[in-house]
């Protein structure tokens, strides 16, 4: 069975890449049509447009995650696979404006597990062990994914194959891979993923996933709108232009003008899902 690493632009992804070998690296880069998030280094994007085959204007996650993928590629010498699905912006439309929320996650299923479950398609085909960046600390989240898994320990995902002669899409459930967790194996922890990249020539964001992710606290939040204003207005204008709420009991409006103060500290990545895509 071949394997693959799906890479995040965390620290712990890119810990996973550069010390467990596997067959495949792939990142998933979320992007966006506003310009008012416009990603300056033209030269840097036109390499990233040559990587995807896509237009690339921006993305929601902090800027310094493009110049990861490159860092790391070199760190590593193995070639990482670039995929981006819609843009975040046009998915929105296409799910009527409704926000996806810690309910309804459609955004890591369809801006990451969906792009590299694409090339996995059409590239592999096959079930592939992906490694999965959970940490040691981090068990809940590896039996939570376990849960999930088919009769034969695989997980499935559920995509369309075919028009029905109404030019409705029939879905199928497609067994594609097999989770490992090698950081919990070999108990390696936060502190270990830490002092690995000290000094390493591998730039990282203070944390990764999109700027105004529903999964993280008001008041950290409200640090990522004052780092990144046009990107944290992105989200503010999708709550007013479709009159509904990324967070259930918040508003971003009420994030951007209020005065948190953050108690934990900024590099803090406790808050995530356990899709093992969005936050490794």
């Amino acid at each position: 069975m071949q394997s693959m690493t799906s890479i995040s632009g965390g620290k712990t992804s890119a810990y996973l890449a550069a010390n467990y070998e596997t067959d495949f690296y792939i990142f998933a880069l979320v992007r966006t049509d506003d310009k008012n998030c416009i990603f300056k280094d033209r030269k840097l994007a036109q390499r990233v447009e040559d990587r995807i085959q896509k237009p690339f204007i921006g993305t929601l996650e902090d800027d310094i995650i493009i110049n990861t993928i490159f860092d790391l590629e070199q760190y590593i010498q193995k070639p990482i696979i670039w995929v981006s699905g819609d843009t975040f912006d046009n998915l929105i439309k296409t799910k009527g404006d409704y926000l996806p929320n810690i309910m309804t996650r459609y955004c890591t299923t369809n801006l990451k597990i969906d792009p590299i479950f694409k090339y996995w398609q059409k590239n592999i085909n096959k079930p592939v062990i992906m490694n999965i960046g959970y940490r040691a600390t981090e068990l809940k989240r590896a039996q939570v994914m376990n849960e999930k898994l088919n009769k034969n320990g695989l997980s499935e995902y559920k995509t369309p194959v075919k028009k029905d002669k109404n030019g409705r899409n029939v879905w199928r459930s497609i067994e594609w891979r097999k989770p490992n967790f090698p950081l919990i194996n070999d108990f390696i922890e936060r502190q270990d993923i830490e002092k690995y990249w000290r000094n390493k020539p591998v730039r990282f964001a203070a944390l990764n996933n999109c700027i105004g992710c529903f999964h993280r606290s008001a008041a950290l939040l409200k640090k990522m709108s004052e780092l990144h204003p046009k990107k944290f207005e992105w989200f503010l204008n999708q709550e007013k232009r479709t009159g509904n709420k990324f967070k259930k009991n918040l508003t971003y409006e009420k994030v951007n003008n209020s005065n948190f103060t953050l108690s934990i500290p900024f590099d803090y990545d406790g808050e995530g899902c356990e899709s093992g895509f969005c936050g490794l």
